[in-house]
């Protein structure tokens, strides 16, 4: 039996990436109403992504999967953290932005943060998992692939940025593809719930 899974987000790019990684699950996505609109005030990914999970599946009374996610760059004490999306007004601004921050920086280290928070339709909080992807912060963009922060994020083990890599890559070494890879096996618990 399929059972629905709101998604708390009004962007089709993010549902079809989620579909993506929940294909083989017995699991129906479908897209938060429009209008409902979640503020981002927690200041951590988890507590944003548990508040997002939270209030989408009180508001729909179904279960809701929400994600917070974004970029920590050690030589900015974490920055830009929670706050990734809002670095800017468009990609490119934000990849100016840190680029101009981190200036001639010899420590590029960064990583990428996931949080996956599913919410029962009362609202409580059911599953989380986290994943992190290592990697360094490159002088300036390379790839035309992926989106945000993705063609200044490399990874060495690959030889690649994100912006680099092919979709089916980059979701194998991701820190949204971690976060998936450790709930995919809870989730299929979920279903008799």
């Amino acid at each position: 039996m399929t059972k629905l899974l709101v998604v708390a987000t009004s962007n089709p790019g993010k549902l079809r990436e989620m579909q993506a990684y929940l294909e083989n699950s017995a699991w129906q996505l479908i897209l938060k109403p429009e209008e409902l609109e979640i503020e981002e005030t927690g200041d951590t990914f988890a507590a944003n992504a548990c508040l997002k999970a939270s209030q989408v599946a009180l508001a729909t009374g179904n279960w809701a999967i929400a994600d917070d996610s974004g970029l920590e760059v050690d030589a900015l004490n974490g920055v830009p953290g929670v706050y990734s999306a809002r670095y800017g007004t468009t990609d490119s601004e934000r990849i100016a932005r840190l680029l101009r921050e981190l200036g001639n920086e010899v420590n590029r280290q960064a990583q990428f943060v996931c949080v996956v928070a599913i919410a029962s339709p009362d609202g409580a909080i059911a599953l989380q998992s986290e994943g992190i992807c290592r990697g360094e912060i490159l002088h300036e963009p390379r790839g035309n692939g992926g989106f945000g922060y993705d063609p200044i994020f490399y990874v060495p083990e690959k030889q690649l940025t994100f912006a680099e890599m092919t979709p089916e890559l980059k979701r194998s070494i991701s820190h949204r593809g971690k976060a998936f890879t450790t709930l995919l096996p809870q989730l299929s618990k979920l279903r008799s719930c």
